[in-house]
């Protein structure tokens, strides 16, 4: 069995090492305090969540697949919460059945009946739940999932099995026949079933039945115990493996199951945060890979929203088919908030999850990479622009054309000039490869060049800013000006 709520073919693959380059986007666009709302304190959670927004899908039939599956679990919080629950224990049942420091096929095969009988308790406790709540859901995700349990674990199923764990335990003993191998010894041994199985009574008369061939050990005979054992050893082994690897297999099914549905349960955590603060989500539209779209209205910082109890300032962006949004104005004035906005929208619209935003639109993008400004780092052993330069690298071995960066005051470590014409020739190049990049700049010079040069058609935003020097914290479509307001920071601080 199967669970595919994630994906329609595949399972959703265990949490990867971390690269450099998803570290810096963890750390730039305040991705853990998004994913510790979405965790709620259980770490699995958080790897799982983590790894699906950072490895976003690429398909729009995969993003659909997904939103249908959560716009299930928002209509059926409490059956979804449930069978997380069932999940859960499920995977902790191995630690609950103690096992033996042996390997013997007796306490191989005595620990798998043990495990598999508590764990046939989570299959008719998860049959229960596909009886009770599966034709609510609508998603194929979901329908499909709670078909396959309906027919797979049907009553005749698990009442089968039942019987075998309780034939399993051996109470009358074991049936094994063999052959005469060379020398005399014992060879190609085999489990039987007893023709007649006695039950009740009639079982304690049976060890008491002297009516066939039989033979009594001494009662301190240890050699003889041990050859009988290793006969039984002998014949039931095979029977042991099978026991073993089918707990192993349910084992599997329900530890694939409850990492999917970590996802879920992680969305269902995050909306219920924002649903608390009064925060607007909508599902985002989503264009095939690399058709450029970027429109968004009444997005906000995910990340702040989730630091603050403050209302949020709410901005839209339409660039349309642009592949260059270019971000200017007063210092102070909502700049980076907005581009970590936007870039975590991008992560969440592809990883099938619910947008910070009154709407949003835009194309699916073969990875998302930010290179935003470091503070001064005493262990450093070069200057901050060969820092800068070599994370870029970073980013252009990993980056493929269909890729998206989000810049924040990059190459601002050496003098204007020299930093615009870095910036400007890595934009140039990543535009020519139909690379999505959206920059926050306060170099007048690289943004004026993007302003004249031929061939470019970019989006200009600037931070909104009132004639007595007031940061409204808005984006306004506007070109860039040769200033950014510095003097007002200035007073404000020292006046």
């Amino acid at each position: 069995m199967k669970a595919r709520l994630l994906h329609r073919g595949r399972d959703f693959s265990s949490p990867e090492e971390v690269s450099a380059t998803d570290r810096a986007v963890i750390e730039d666009l305040g991705l853990d305090g998004v994913v510790d709302a979405m965790a709620a304190g259980d770490d699995l959670i958080a790897a799982v969540a983590q790894r699906a927004l950072l490895d976003g899908l690429t398909e729009t039939e995969d993003v659909h697949y997904r939103q249908a599956a959560l716009r299930d679990c928002v209509a059926h919080p409490e059956a979804v919460r449930r069978l997380h629950e069932i999940a859960t224990s499920a995977v902790r049942r191995p630690r609950q059945v103690w096992g033996s420091l042996g390997r013997s096929p007796g306490l191989v095969l005595s620990h798998a009946v043990k495990l598999l009988a508590v764990l046939l308790e989570d299959l008719h406790d998860l049959r229960g739940l596909a009886d009770e709540s599966g034709g609510d859901f609508e998603s194929d995700a979901f329908d499909r999932f709670f078909a396959m349990v309906t027919e797979e674990i049907d009553d005749a199923y698990l009442d089968e099995v039942a019987a075998h764990l309780k034939r399993l335990e051996f109470k009358g003993g074991v049936l094994i026949s063999a052959r005469l191998g060379d020398g005399g010894k014992g060879t190609d041994y085999v489990l039987r079933r007893p023709e007649h199985e006695p039950h009740g009574l009639e079982r304690v008369a049976a060890l008491f039945d002297r009516s066939g061939y039989s033979f009594t050990l001494p009662p301190r005979d240890e050699q003889g115990a041990q050859a009988l054992g290793d006969l039984r050893d002998q014949g039931i082994n095979l029977v042991a493996e099978a026991a073993e690897q089918s707990a192993d297999h349910v084992i599997a099914f329900f530890t694939a199951l409850l990492v999917e549905l970590d996802f879920y349960v992680g969305c269902l955590n995050l909306r219920d945060r924002l649903a608390d603060r009064g925060d607007p989500v909508c599902v985002p539209e989503v264009r095939p890979l690399g058709a450029t779209e970027l429109e968004a209205h009444g997005l906000y910082d995910l990340g702040l929203a989730l630091r603050t109890d403050a209302p949020m300032v709410r901005n839209d962006i339409v660039a349309g088919d642009r592949l260059l949004v270019v971000i200017t104005g007063a210092n102070q004035g909502g700049k980076s908030t907005f581009l970590r906005g936007v870039g975590l929208a991008q992560l969440m619209a592809q990883a099938g999850m619910f947008v910070a935003a009154e709407s949003f639109r835009a194309d699916l993008r073969d990875g998302l990479f930010t290179h935003f400004k470091r503070e001064e780092d005493a262990e450093m052993k070069s200057g901050k622009l060969d820092e800068e330069l070599a994370r870029m690298s970073a980013i252009a071995d990993a980056l493929s054309p269909s890729g998206m960066v989000l810049f924040n005051e990059s190459f601002a470590a050496t003098d204007e000039q020299e930093g615009s014409e870095i910036a400007r020739q890595v934009t140039d190049a990543l535009l020519q490869a139909g690379v999505k990049v959206i920059h926050v700049t306060h170099m007048y010079e690289l943004a004026h060049g993007f302003e004249t040069a031929a061939g470019v058609d970019p989006l200009f935003l600037r931070a909104e800013r009132t004639e007595d020097g007031t940061r409204t914290f808005r984006l306004v479509e506007a070109p860039p000006l040769s200033t950014s307001f510095g003097e007002d920071v200035y007073r404000r601080v020292f006046a």
